[in-house]
């Protein structure tokens, strides 16, 4: 049996790096709300660690009745299982092979020794290290030349003196400024040569290369569409490509995703960039990464994408984690016709996952 947890406060916690972590209030609300989320890629029998059994398995209910609605019988090709998951508040004594968590990182591990989890079971000092470096945003800077060819752009800079930073500034006169690590839209900064000048972000700036060393510096582009793939890497290191994630952000934050079949996603794509590009980097992803991730990582990960001024930038960043791009993946409709959007929205003190049309 595999023990599946959403912890979507990871990227907080990676940024942290302590066992002993709080996560901000919002990302709390949020694991206790959605919590239910992993029941929709467990398999038969496995279980999902939950703080609240009883409103899990209510949200669940709601939720796939929800997709039954909207898609049908075309839900039934993605559940495929009889019966309702088994939550869980603390980690079985017995049975337990493996735990499955969004992303892993100290504060998790501390937890789950906590409610009972074998060492067995649990990454080591070694592997949790071999994560957080790896989901520093300079892997996605190292690995975004590789995949540049005709019809690609982007740049990113790792710097550790604000003196850096201001150098690219006059060098491009617009540039987003990133913490190494953060969670969706935080740890950003927009910068521009006359109406925003460094001075703005000194402060911000001075605090983020004491806590983490550096920042990442990229030009700013008009982009005219998010979008990413989704991976998974096995243990001998090979990669599988998941499926496109088409989804929406507000000033860097993440607000939703379209719900539909990859035939319909590639459609939407194609009216941006060409299709033999976007294969071309979805081979070259495939064919790059075992050798950054074999003996180091395990498990879905994602390629932030986007589409700006006519061409595809390959690699905004790397979530070496699951992503609601893959919560996506998994409740996507398999009718070509049928198209809709998932979003997070907090309703009345709560966060909720709704399905809706366009």
């Amino acid at each position: 049996m595999t023990l599946h947890i959403f912890n979507p406060e990871h990227d907080i916690a990676l940024a942290a790096n302590l066992s002993n972590f709080t996560a901000p209030h919002a990302g709390r609300q949020l694991r206790h709300d959605l919590g239910f989320l992993p029941a929709l890629w467990a398999a038969e029998g496995d279980s999902v660690l939950v703080e609240n059994p009883a409103r899990a398995d209510y949200d669940y209910m709601r939720l796939t009745q929800s997709l039954k609605r909207h898609f049908g019988k075309a839900i039934d090709a993605h559940t495929g299982k009889k019966t309702v998951p088994n939550w869980e508040k603390k980690v079985p004594a017995l049975g337990t092979a493996e735990i499955q968590p969004w992303g892993w990182d100290k504060a998790l591990r501390a937890q789950l020794k906590r409610l009972g989890a074998d060492d067995a079971l649990l990454p080591s000092d070694d592997q949790l290290e071999d994560v957080r470096l790896l989901s520093h945003r300079r892997t996605s800077a190292k690995l975004l030349p590789q995949l540049q060819s005709e019809g690609t752009l982007g740049e990113s800079f790792e710097c550790t003196t604000a003196n850096e930073v201001e150098q690219l500034l006059q060098r491009y006169q617009r540039l987003v400024l990133k913490a190494p690590w953060s969670s969706s839209g935080r740890g950003l900064r927009f910068l521009d040569a006359e109406r925003t000048p460094l001075s703005m972000q000194a402060g911000w700036l001075k605090n983020l290369l004491s806590a983490q060393g550096s920042v990442m510096a990229e030009p700013f582009y008009n982009k005219a569409k998010d979008f990413g793939m989704e991976f998974s890497c096995r243990a001998d290191g090979t990669i599988s490509y998941e499926g496109l994630s088409l989804f929406h952000t507000t000033n860097g934050a993440y607000t939703g995703n379209i719900l539909a079949t990859e035939n319909a996603k590639r459609e939407m794509i194609s009216r941006f960039v060409s299709l033999d590009l976007l294969d071309s980097t979805k081979e070259k992803i495939c064919a790059l990464l075992p050798t950054i991730l074999k003996g180091k990582y395990v498990g879905p990960f994602g390629v932030d994408m986007m589409i700006a001024e006519g061409k595809l930038h390959p690699c905004v960043e790397i979530n070496l984690r699951r992503t609601m791009g893959h919560v996506a993946l998994a409740i996507s409709p398999t009718d070509d016709d049928l198209v809709r959007v998932m979003r997070i929205e907090y309703v009345d003190g709560a966060y909720k996952l709704k399905i809706q049309r366009p």
